[in-house]
């Protein structure tokens, strides 16, 4: 029969023993889940290959690089009235505005009337064309006669070098005053009328002639258009007084003009393009324009000057674009998106494009990883442009369809170079 100090020994015992027990059994659990390393990448010089079924391909995806078909994309333009079918009009005399013809919206034609003035400046410019119209039909009358009664022996030489003398200075007087009236317009057809009394040989029959018509006679001055299209902005109103010389001041509220004039079916846009982008460029590229009040719209423009002068503070560079409206949707001063779109015949001097994650640096250069076999990478150098709305152009080093790391380009290097 066992004692209580033999039962008490083989208790610790079996106590003692259980700790190895269960260590011995963990070990024996933890063998059978062990996993084989994991297959080895090989480097061979700028190309790292990866062991078919390599779980390290999982990290890495590509994208074929496809050829540019927009030069320079998703920048913003401001357009404008065509200031070559453009007239900004102001007034040449001092004056008062006695009536406003024309609003904005109205279509116009050549030498339509816009407004009507009184003006003593214009008064005093057809008095002046009376008057120099005037001595010079006396002038020449005074040459005729004196002509006639020299050949009789009436008069010396003198007095027809007199005479001459007085005709010559009539008539540059008639040309100054006739110059100063064809200033103000108009003054071709009212020095026909005036003109016409010269062909006539009584006195009373001339002035007669020309004292009938009203325009040589009043003050009233009209303004025309001087070219066809539409007012498009009017700053003048009944009763207003005009002078020509705030034309000549720097305050744009006195230099505003009385009428603009255009067709709003032909508008300018002007396009602030980046100095990296003036490789792509060139004028009769076709233009794809935006505007946040047609959302689904495009419309159609085409590149027409390319600046020669960068902007010193943003090393951007001016472009001019002429814009098709027909349908006078697009408005002036609007603010627009702009695309500029690459011609068919120059798809390979532009580059490719690829995702912004697929390029990275060193030193400067910029690099990327090639697909040339599946799990086979080549790093390459390629020159490219600035990134823009997650994708950045590749001038060289690259060509379309090649097929580029666009995730994992950094594993690949730090596999390439681990001590980098």
């Amino acid at each position: 029969m066992k004692t209580l100090f033999q039962s008490k020994f083989y208790y610790l015992l079996l106590i003692a023993a259980l700790p190895v027990a269960l260590a011995v059994a963990g070990c024996g659990k933890h063998a059978d889940t062990s996993t084989p390393d994991l297959p080895a990448p090989r480097v061979n010089g700028d190309e790292v290959v990866f062991p078919d079924h390599s779980p390290q391909l999982d990290s890495i995806a590509v994208e074929p690089a496809r050829a540019r078909t927009v030069a320079v994309k998703h920048v913003t333009g401001r357009l404008y009235w065509d200031d070559d079918l453009t007239v900004r009009i102001f007034t040449p005399v001092f004056g008062r505005v006695t009536k406003v013809l024309a609003d904005v919206g109205d279509a116009v034609e050549i030498k339509s009337p816009l407004a009507e003035l009184d003006s003593p400046d214009y008064a005093q410019a057809l008095a002046n064309a009376r008057t120099a119209v005037g001595n010079l039909m006396a002038a020449d009358k005074s040459l005729q006669r004196t002509r006639e009664l020299l050949a009789h022996g009436a008069y010396a030489q003198k007095d027809l070098e007199s005479a001459e003398a007085a005709y010559i200075a009539a008539l540059a007087e008639r040309d100054r005053a006739r110059a100063v009236l064809m200033n103000y317009g108009g003054g071709d057809r009212i020095y026909s009328e005036l003109e016409r009394a010269m062909a006539v040989d009584h006195a009373e029959a001339s002035a007669q002639n020309y004292a009938g018509t009203n325009d040589t006679l009043s003050s009233r001055y009209v303004v025309h258009s001087p070219l066809a299209g539409v007012v498009v902005d009017k700053s003048i109103d009944p009763g207003q007084e005009l002078r020509p010389d705030l034309q000549l001041a720097n305050d744009p509220t006195i230099t505003m003009p009385l009428f603009i004039v255009s067709d709003p079916t032909k508008l300018w846009l002007q396009v602030d393009v980046a100095e990296g982008d003036l490789a792509s460029l060139e004028v009769g590229q076709p233009l794809h324009i935006y505007s946040p009040a047609y959302p689904d719209r495009v419309f159609d423009g085409t590149v027409e000057k390319i600046g020669d002068t960068l902007d010193p503070a943003t090393r951007t560079l001016k472009i001019r674009g002429a814009v098709a409206n027909p349908e006078k949707l697009l408005k002036a001063e609007m603010y627009v998106t702009v695309d500029v779109v690459q011609a068919a015949d120059k798809l390979g001097r532009a580059g490719v494009e690829i995702p912004a994650s697929a390029v990275f640096l060193i030193d400067s250069t910029s690099y990327l990883f090639v697909q040339t076999a599946p799990g086979h990478f080549t790093r390459q150098t390629v020159q490219v442009g600035p990134e823009q709305d997650g994708r950045i152009p590749v001038y060289s080093g690259l060509s379309a369809g090649q097929n580029v790391v666009s995730e994992g380009a950094l594993l690949l290097q730090s596999i390439l170079n681990p001590a980098g």
